[in-house]
């Protein structure tokens, strides 16, 4: 007698077969169309839908609780010497250890720093100490008795907002210039960075200007002043055959008209490096600007864009150096962002106090996520 394993054929029951022409239960979701986020549209009637006051929400100005002292408060200066100490010791950041940068390139970026010359913008000094009353007294007791010099740059605006109006202490100048007959003559014009064509001879002021320290006065109309400019002067007396006595008549001529343009000119004073200083300067101001204007209201907070002026760069938090344990993505590194690429590793604070200064930004109080700044 054989066995059976179900009762099924016994008792009748049978199963019923799915039929495949059934067709499947329609989804609630079905009568509503999908659309992205982006492209979401308002309501008819011109009435925004809750999502589209959700996105506006988003990008909304920053609750303004008034104009910050963050800066003034967080930098430890009283004076305007201490103040210039800061900002020259400042300006850059220090490489870090995992730069992403070879040796050539590391070289690179200290040469260039260190050939910058030791210049401090007086819109930087008013930030710093914000006393314009105090500050102004001050340099002008400084720059009279010769600890300080005020330099004022051909070309580049003597405002705020320019970059022409520096200073410079006594001491790194004369670290720069070996040339005593030059010292002797700074001290004696005092406080004025004009210098009279009949201070020094042709060869003197052929040397100072080739070396950076003087400029002419063309430049000035010229409007730059990276490249000095002099008066034509000739390397060498022509040579001339005896027999022609006209031309040589003529070529005399020459030279006293290029001396007597020469010993009239107006040159004022100058350091080596101003030009490449200058535009990293003002490179700075206007990539910090850019990256301000990426927020649709032209205001972020403070955190918020020194983390776009850093880049995507990986960092020595827990979960940074979790993820590089693991062999995961953890940011790119310092050397492939354009902070050290373009700007040599430029500070961001430097850099924001250079533009709250110039008057291209302002820093206000928000109450909820710290400060935020303003683009002007």
């Amino acid at each position: 007698m054989s066995l059976r394993l179900t009762s099924a054929p016994v008792s009748g029951i049978k199963k019923r077969k799915s039929s495949a022409q059934t067709r499947p239960r329609a989804s609630i979701f079905a009568n509503h169309a999908r659309s992205k986020p982006s492209v979401r549209p308002s309501t008819s009637g011109g009435v925004r839908s809750k999502t589209d006051e959700l996105e506006v929400e988003n990008y909304s100005p920053l609750q303004d609780l008034g104009l910050s002292r963050h800066i003034p408060e967080s930098t430890p200066v009283d004076n305007v010497l201490a103040a210039m100490k800061h900002i020259k010791d400042n300006m850059f950041e220090e490489l870090p250890a995992r730069s992403g940068m070879n040796s050539v390139r590391i070289a690179q970026v200290l040469n260039f720093r260190r050939s910058l010359p030791p210049l401090v913008s007086v819109a930087h000094v008013h930030t710093i100490l914000d006393a314009p009353t105090k500050v102004e007294r001050e340099i002008m007791e400084l720059a009279t008795a010769g600890t300080i010099r005020r330099l004022i740059v051909p070309g580049r605006g003597n405002d705020a907002a320019g970059l022409g109006d520096c200073l410079v202490l006594k001491e790194d100048w004369e670290r720069l210039v070996s040339e005593k007959k030059f010292l002797t003559v700074l001290s004696r014009i005092g406080n004025t960075c004009a210098i009279s064509g009949t201070a020094f001879s042709s060869a003197e002021y052929t040397a100072l200007v080739r070396a950076g320290f003087i400029v002419a006065s063309s430049s000035l109309a010229k409007g730059t002043s990276s490249v000095p400019s002099l008066p034509n002067l000739p390397r060498t007396a022509p040579t001339v055959p005896a027999s022609r006595s006209g031309s040589g008549a003529h070529a005399s001529d020459m030279v006293s008209t290029s001396q007597t343009q020469f010993h009239t000119a107006t040159l004022y004073l100058s350091l080596p490096n101003t030009g490449p200083y200058l535009k990293l300067l003002g490179g700075g101001r206007d990539h910090l600007i850019a990256l301000l204007k990426k927020s649709p209201s032209g205001e972020a907070p403070l955190t918020l864009l020194r983390d776009r002026w850093d880049g995507a760069v990986e960092s020595e938090r827990s979960f940074d150096v979790a993820k590089r344990a693991r062999g995961e993505f953890a940011g790119v590194l310092p050397g492939k962002t354009k902070k050290w690429k373009e700007f040599y590793g430029m500070s961001f604070r430097w850099v924001l106090e250079e533009a709250v200064g110039a008057g291209l930004v302002e820093i206000f109080n928000t109450g909820s996520v710290g400060p935020g700044v303003r683009c002007l």
